[in-house]
């Protein structure tokens, strides 16, 4: 340890005043235990905003395509979906495709419950499970081609859907839909279909957990007067984070009147605004940080006063300017990690314990999600410690600068 550390521990740890009060000790502590606040805070709030974000990106990932292919000049009705998938496939980053039906429809359960509903009609196989969600968020019961015992086409509905209206794998519900619907003296006549509850999913999305309704997109096509026509071609990416240059491909292969939408355009302003929020609450956070460094400045200049023959001292002995302005940038310094490594361990233990044990509810239907989910990021915790230290140091300057002016006979004098 260098002379100017060990004077600097002295200074913090060391004996107190003649009437037994310490009160540079106490002002440490305090000026510690701000940063710790702060740093705690920061830590368990950025990890709670990246967490909202990481898992409604996994969310919706996992309940829907990394993209879709939509025909622009025909109504949105996508006739050659098979060419488009024979295009789309010989693309080596694309997993899989499918074709798929999507319109809103009214479902009915009973002779008293009705909900709007958003209806997706997908193809047998394992690639359109996998691009549906089914294969991860089936609860009970099986897909939508599951035999049932009615003779009725199956459908799977969220979890939330089937406790408003009091559905279980059996039940019978009847599908309205609107879309080409003819129109009479009467208004327009939606078309219906009755269908076979078979299965029960839950992902954790509210939008679709409390919406969705999947059916065979045979009896979707029927229902919606689609003929042979899907709505869009939907394609996973063998790496979702690059399907934006797998979509920038395709479009040139496809080219119109077909057009590419991906996961993040879809949900672009969503995860924009959880950027920015999370941007927000860290400059907010950080100035807590800020304040409590102006607490180790003081405490430095509160040092220095009850330190001032002392000082004077180790200037006569040899000491110089920039010697003694390290036993207070050090002493400073050692608050600073102190507060850091206090908050880093408060956060820590706060964050993984919301994490872990998900003690905060939400409501799903504002915020999408129905837990409070918690992701500390080794980067995040990196720069909020750097800059912790940082503004620590900074806060060091002046009063070591001014104890470092100190006269050393009048120093001495003082004592």
């Amino acid at each position: 340890m260098s002379v100017e550390r060990f004077v600097a521990a002295r200074y913090l740890l060391g004996r107190g005043r003649a009437d037994g009060s310490r009160p540079v000790v106490v002002l440490t502590g305090i000026a510690a235990a701000g940063v710790a606040v702060g740093v705690a805070a920061l830590i368990v709030v950025i990890g709670v905003l990246q967490g909202l974000q990481t898992s409604l990106r996994d969310r919706i990932l996992a309940g829907g395509p990394d993209a879709h292919v939509v025909q622009l000049d025909n109504e949105f009705a996508l006739d050659d979906w098979q060419g488009v998938i024979d295009v789309v496939q010989r693309d080596e980053a694309v997993l899989a495709a499918s074709p798929v039906v999507i319109t809103d429809a009214i479902l009915r359960a009973g002779d008293q419950y009705n909900q709007t509903v958003m209806l997706r009609g997908i193809a047998p196989g394992e690639e359109a499970d996998q691009m549906s969600g089914l294969r991860e968020s089936l609860q009970t019961g099986g897909g939508p081609y599951s035999e049932t015992e009615s003779g009725d086409p199956g459908v799977v509905v969220g979890v939330g859907l089937s406790r408003s209206l009091g559905l279980r794998t059996g039940s019978s519900v009847v599908v309205a839909s609107l879309q080409n619907a003819p129109l009479s003296h009467f208004g327009f006549s939606p078309a219906l279909a009755r269908f076979e509850v078979t299965g029960i999913f839950e992902t954790g999305l509210y939008q679709y957990d409390d919406q969705l309704a999947l059916v065979p997109v045979v009896d979707a096509q029927r229902l919606t007067g689609l003929g042979t026509s899907v709505t869009a071609v939907e394609l996973d990416a063998v790496d979702p984070w690059e399907v934006e240059a797998l979509a920038e491909r395709l479009r040139d292969r496809l080219g119109f009147p077909y057009h590419i939408d991906t996961w993040q355009d879809l949900n672009g302003s969503l995860f924009s605004a959880l950027r920015l929020e999370k941007f927000g609450m860290g400059v907010v956070l950080t100035l807590i940080v800020i304040v409590a460094s102006f607490n180790i400045a003081s405490t430095l200049v509160m040092l220095a006063a009850d330190r001032t023959g002392e000082v004077g001292i180790l200037r006569a002995t040899g000491f110089t300017t920039k010697s003694v302005s390290r036993v207070f940038r050090w002493a400073g310094l050692c608050i600073g990690a102190a507060g850091t490594l206090a908050g880093l361990a408060l956060g820590g233990a706060a964050a993984w314990t919301l994490g872990r044990y998900e003690i905060i509810s939400l409501p799903s239907d504002v915020y999408f999600l129905d837990r409070l989910p918690v992701s500390v990021s080794g980067w995040d915790v990196a720069w909020i410690v750097t800059g912790s230290m940082l503004i620590s140091w900074v806060s060091t300057i002046y009063p070591a600068r001014r104890a470092a002016r100190m006269n050393p006979i009048d120093a001495i004098r003082h004592e």
